[in-house]
């Protein structure tokens, strides 16, 4: 079973804003518990006291064109990790490869703002890839790869990463379009993958965002 996370509403020192002061507004965005009891959520400004729903509909208009699946089959703790930061750069989906069982703690309940998608295998997620026009991108630092820093990641795209020990399957690996491994000058192997997922997103950010959009 999935461990708790935590709640969406911050126990402890009040963060956020309180009852709405004055006249309440029409717009059926606004959530009349919230406007209420005040808005302590962890959310930007601009969404304060929406509905859940509301704040998805509008993440859903403005997500960017790549999507990011990380391989499960070691149960990998740092999926909480990558989907907050997929939540960050707005990426359209975050698909879990392999075990559908996740730890959302790390997530702290941008999962439910952030679409998650389960694929039992990489054959599903190639497959899913390929109906919907999306080039796979594998990251790992493995012979045949290239330097995240000396290239563009394609716009329309799947960032694929695996166990933080074992990398990416060679399934994946044999079918990507793209092999990228990032610069690396210490002692260690290997970056935690949720770092990893979190440097190579905002590479793409970098090459195709619209910065103007952001926060």
């Amino acid at each position: 079973m999935d461990e708790a996370g935590p709640t969406e509403w911050v126990v402890g020192e009040p963060v956020g804003v309180g009852p709405w002061p004055g006249p309440l507004p029409e717009d059926e965005r606004y959530d009349p518990e919230l406007l209420a009891e005040g808005d302590r959520r962890n959310v930007m400004d601009a969404y304060r006291y929406w509905r859940r729903e509301a704040v998805v509909a509008d993440l859903d208009e403005r997500r960017h064109d790549f999507h990011v699946a990380i391989e499960n089959f070691q149960h990998d703790h740092n999926i909480g990790t990558v989907v907050r930061t997929a939540n960050a750069f707005t990426a359209k989906a975050v698909h879990i490869v392999g075990r559908r069982r996740w730890n959302r703690r790390g997530a702290m309940v941008t999962d439910r703002y952030q679409h998650v998608v389960h694929q039992p295998d990489v054959a599903a997620l190639l497959a899913f890839a390929a109906e919907h026009e999306l080039e796979i991108v594998a990251v790992d630092n493995t012979p045949g790869s290239v330097r995240l820093e000396e290239t563009t990641l394609p716009r329309r795209c799947v960032l694929v990463f695996g166990h933080e020990g074992t990398g990416v399957s060679p399934e994946t690996r044999d079918n990507a379009d793209l092999l990228v491994s990032i610069a690396q000058f210490g002692s260690t192997r290997s970056i935690n993958a949720g770092v990893a997922a979190g440097i190579v997103m905002h590479s793409w950010i970098t090459s195709h965002a619209d910065l103007s959009t952001a926060w």
